[in-house]
């Protein structure tokens, strides 16, 4: 009986790559088949981020328990993992010409005049469709002419700006992806260390470029392994310590690849901003240090005997970031600070935050929703889900009237609610806080009547609807909602929703004026999509003195983990541990926030 050999089977990124091929021939056909394509996309991110062995998954028949994961998926995972081959992708390829994945990247060029393009001129890429089109040879396929081969080398030129540009992708999509090259390259033999660096590692809203710094004795070793990652599609450049990739979901990939001893400063140098990192070089000159992306020189002086003065450059030994800062006279920056806004010259009066808010002081959620309005599990579910992450409370603050397309409590469902939250109290550890998401009106008011508003533990005070308010009456709205009686946490607070939809105009420092002197406080709202609000206006706001919750803004169990991208944004703006009002314990907290 013939064996397939162990190391002859496809490793999980290698089935991934497969999955990822069948999901975007199924797109190409259409139809029906693009409900399949998702499916297949799913599996493709589901598998690369499984942990583990893949092998012992397919040979417990436990591949289903992955989500996403159904019976027919699974049965072509198993088939690429022991015979490196799948009847529905080799079905697929038998259907298609070779290259139309790529060629389909054109507008207008459908799947059968790509055939036609591959059986009358063996085009495979869209290079070769260009040297052809220069040629003149398009114009004599059929269905073609003189005028679409020119408007094909028009679409290559725009093809070819487009792809310079830099696609974004939101924070916690890069860091899905990029999980995915880390996990391969901690596979690599003689891998010393590895980690991101760059945007990502500032938890940037959005990234770029995926940044990595990767250590070995053998960096060309380590960057020809790399390139070998199968769901790269593109290798742009490559050099023998550093590679620039693109992978399947259109994301770009730079790996830099050093020995060991430079492994730190490398981190530091590729995490930037690069703004932040020449400003350090100014300063380490000026202290006659030599600080690059490799070692950090101090400079030094010899005296020979009857000789003058002759100089030269010592490396320090940096062990790790927190080195470097002291050197030039520095208390350490943190990576989420480092964007030349301030935090050089803080760092270097001594002034800067060294208790910023961690995730680990988090002792609540705050903002959650459940199905009463928009949320996709029970208050209980939430309830359990919150308490096995450590949370001490919960604050369950689903939508008010006015959010009727979000399932919006009237008074009635809210008194269900109501009950339904006493009797899951009485299951679970945790303390769930009654709450709302009330949204603030046109005229500034919070939407159920004050009666209601002062029997809740906790309000969330939102603007769902901008209402085609220029900035002067948003400003009057704000300013009249955050002067209301009750004790209210300003939700999201711009309403921005990232690479979608701008923050609404308004004074925000009149604002935060009146917050300053009201019974207010901020929310910095974790929902990845929205991260509000951003950075500047929470030191605007510290200024103040003005104290703020870190919120999840979560509407299923999986969203509590929002919690890091809050505490990220929350960083980024400098707050420490006491401005945060959810650091507080569960007493403490509810009696900080009560409306009344």
């Amino acid at each position: 009986m013939t064996m397939t050999m162990k190391s002859e089977r496809l490793d999980k990124f290698a089935i991934a790559a497969a999955l990822q091929e069948i999901s975007s021939l199924l797109e190409l056909k259409g139809g029906v088949s693009r409900f399949k394509a998702r499916a297949y996309q799913t599996g493709a991110r589901a598998i690369a981020a499984v942990a583990g062995d893949i092998g012992k998954l397919i040979q417990d028949n436990s591949l289903t328990s992955i989500p996403g994961i159904g019976n027919a998926l699974a049965s072509q995972i198993k088939q690429l993992h022991l015979t490196r081959s799948s009847s529905v992708l080799e079905g697929l390829r038998k259907e298609f010409p070779p290259g139309i994945i790529e060629l389909s990247g054109l507008p207008g060029l459908s799947p059968a005049k790509i055939a036609r393009l591959h059986e009358a001129l063996g085009v495979t890429s869209i290079a070769e469709l260009q040297v052809a089109a220069e040629a003149g040879r398009v114009r004599d396929v059929k269905g073609f002419g003189s005028k679409t081969e020119q408007r094909l080398l028009e679409l290559i030129a725009n093809h070819d700006r487009d792809h310079q540009t830099e696609k974004r992708f939101h924070i916690h999509q890069a860091q899905r992806i990029g999980a995915q090259a880390l996990n391969y390259l901690q596979a690599a033999r003689g891998l010393k260390a590895v980690s991101f660096a760059g945007s990502v590692r500032r938890w940037k809203e959005t990234v770029g470029t995926i940044s990595i710094v990767a250590s070995s004795n053998r960096p060309e070793a380590l960057i020809e392994y790399f390139v070998r990652f199968p769901l790269i599609v593109k290798v742009e450049d490559q050099t023998g310590t550093s590679c620039s990739v693109l992978l399947a979901e259109g994301a770009r990939v730079l790996l830099r690849a050093v020995q060991p001893g430079q492994f730190v400063l490398a981190l530091f140098w590729e995490t930037g901003s690069r703004a932040h990192v020449n400003k350090l070089q100014e300063i380490a000159g000026r202290k006659g240090l030599d600080l690059n992306g490799q070692s950090l020189k101090i400079k030094i002086n010899r005296a020979k005997k009857g000789k003058s003065l002759s100089s030269g450059r010592r490396p320090l030994e940096i062990r790790n970031e927190a080195d470097v800062y002291p050197l030039l006279h520095m208390q350490y920056v943190p990576p989420e600070l480092r964007e030349d806004e301030g935090e050089i010259e803080s760092a270097l009066n001594k002034t800067l935050p060294e208790d910023l808010v961690t995730q680990a002081d988090i002792q609540g959620m705050v903002h959650c929703h459940t199905t009463y309005s928009d949320g996709k599990h029970s208050i209980e579910e939430m309830a359990r889900a919150a308490e096995a992450m450590g949370m001490k409370y919960l604050t369950i603050t689903d939508h008010s009237p006015t959010a009727f397309y979000a399932g919006g409590l009237n008074l009635d469902r809210l008194q269900r609610q109501w009950e339904e939250i006493g009797e899951t109290q009485e299951k679970v550890k945790i303390k769930l806080l009654k709450g709302t998401e009330s949204d603030i009106l046109s005229d500034g008011r919070l939407d159920y009547p004050d009666r209601v508003m002062e029997m809740f533990d906790v309000v969330v005070a939102s603007i769902h609807s901008r209402y085609k308010m220029d900035s002067e009456k948003m400003t009057r709205c704000l300013v009249t909602a955050m002067r209301q009686p009750v004790f209210k946490i300003w939700g999201h607070a711009l309403g921005r929703l990232i690479q979608r939809r701008p923050p609404f105009e308004c004074d925000v420092e009149r604002v935060l004026d009146v917050i300053a002197e009201s019974r207010a406080a901020i929310e910095v709202n974790g929902d990845p999509y929205r991260l509000d609000m951003e950075p500047r206006w929470i030191r605007e706001a510290r200024k103040r003195k003005i104290k703020f919750v870190i919120s999840v803004d979560a509407h299923s169990t999986g969203a509590l983990h929002n919690l890091k991208y809050g505490v990220a944004m929350a960083r980024r703006g400098w707050l420490r541990q006491g401005e945060v009002l959810n650091t507080l314990g569960a007493k403490d907290f509810a009696k900080a926030v009560r409306p009344a």
